[in-house]
């Protein structure tokens, strides 16, 4: 389910953020599903509770995420429209990582080939 890779430089909070993310926009986690609470992520994980705590806020900060009290934290429904804010940010990292694997070596059509099939798995 999750893969935190403690050798890696990225801080913990931000890999429990980009697993989950990564879980419900593939949709192995579903719109009000629960999540497991802090403690139990913690342990299942064995780190530091505020660590869980931090990616949670950010889940929630996000969007991906939404609290009821007493009750826990779920998945909250997808964004009926992002802010063009929020798509420019998307926009900025994509171009990041497109210029990348230029850099690497990848062909621009090897990559409009990838965004073409990401394309039609996602209709």
């Amino acid at each position: 389910m999750f893969r935190i890779d403690l050798k890696n430089r990225k801080p913990i909070y931000e890999q429990v953020v980009e697993n989950f993310k990564r879980l419900i926009i593939s949709g192995d986690l579903c719109e009000n599903s629960r999540v497991p609470s802090i403690r139990d992520m913690a342990k299942e994980l064995g780190v530091n509770p505020n660590t869980v705590q931090k990616a949670y806020r950010e889940l929630e900060g996000q969007k991906y995420f939404y609290t009821v009290l007493g009750q826990g934290s779920f998945i909250a429904a997808p964004p009926e429209e992002a802010t063009s804010a929020e798509i420019a940010l998307l926009y900025e990292k994509l171009s990041a990582i497109i210029r990348e694997l230029i850099f690497r070596g990848e062909s621009k059509g090897e990559i409009q080939v990838f965004i073409n099939v990401l394309g039609s798995e996602t209709k």
